[in-house]
């Protein structure tokens, strides 16, 4: 029986593969993980035993970070990607997912896809964001413009694709592993369509690992003091101090810096009166959390 840790690279059925090394072990989780309540994810670092043939999961190392919806750990990275063409881009979800990731402490990759189809289009959305901290990147996964940069860009990190059904995540990872991969594993579940993968698993690609999942669910950040929410917002942040009054929420205070920079066109309007819409829904559900 040894005893060592490693990463879960796949769940399925119940039996959780974790690699330690080049080696794969097929384990089941340990008793005292169910009474505790402590369901291991994909991506998780582990303890576990084993003789070879069979064993167990006994530990689950503190994770970074968690999603639910799929169920996965310890990102370091999620790539956003929506299209410059159809389907119109949601900058709302876009923007929660954002606020998300950042409540998570998970770096963000803004990828805007289908370049090809309206480069016009695609400039003006990774110009908005480009304050945003999230590393605006223009490809087409088609012809394949900007998808060696981002491929680049992703090397050492455990990462995942979001955004819109149709945006071309698929394409996208496709395009970027499918023809690295020694098994082809992931460029045979992108070619059947959409959400046709049932289950979370984290594969080996060039100098990385990529999260292959079913698909993310609207991630809901914590719920925060809405004073704080401004700390989300980076193009902000130049301008802290700025405001006649210290705790400007910079919604409707007089003498508010970052409203007048808004209105002089150096914060994005749109990204602004989505942080409006933003600020308003935690205010009620901050108001809201003792009912």
């Amino acid at each position: 029986m040894i005893s060592s840790s490693g990463t879960i690279i796949k769940i399925l059925g119940g039996f959780y593969t974790v690699k330690d090394g080049e080696t794969e072990y097929t384990l089941r989780a340990q008793a005292k993980l169910r009474r505790a309540r402590t369901t291991p994810l994909v991506g998780d670092i582990v303890q576990f035993e084993s003789d070879g043939e069979q064993g167990w999961v006994t530990a689950v190392i503190d994770r970074r970070n968690a999603m639910l919806r799929p169920p996965v750990a310890n990102l370091d990275a999620l790539v956003i990607v929506i299209a410059a063409s159809a389907p119109e881009p949601d900058l709302l979800l876009v923007d929660r997912q954002l606020l998300f990731a950042r409540s998570q402490g998970i770096a963000v990759k803004l990828v805007i896809n289908k370049a090809d189809e309206d480069p016009q289009h695609a400039q003006e959305l990774a110009d908005m964001y480009a304050g945003a901290d999230v590393s605006p990147m223009v490809v087409s996964a088609r012809s394949g413009m900007g998808v060696s940069e981002l491929r680049e860009s992703l090397k050492g990190l455990d990462h995942a694709f979001s955004g819109q059904s149709g945006a071309g995540k698929s394409t996208l990872i496709n395009a970027l592993y499918g023809l690295t991969l020694a098994t082809g594993e992931l460029s045979a579940k992108v070619e059947r369509g959409k959400h046709t993968t049932r289950h979370s698993e984290l594969i080996q690609v060039e100098g990385a690992r990529v999260f292959d999942t079913p698909g993310f669910s609207l991630l809901e950040s914590d719920m925060i003091e809405p004073i704080r929410l401004k700390e989300a917002y980076p193009e902000f942040a130049e301008f802290e101090g700025e405001c006649r009054f210290a705790e400007c929420a910079h919604r409707k205070e007089p003498g508010c810096a970052v409203r007048a920079e808004v209105a002089a066109g150096k914060i994005d309007a749109g990204r602004y009166e989505r942080y409006e819409i933003l600020h308003d829904e935690m205010k009620t559900r901050w108001n809201e959390r003792y009912d």
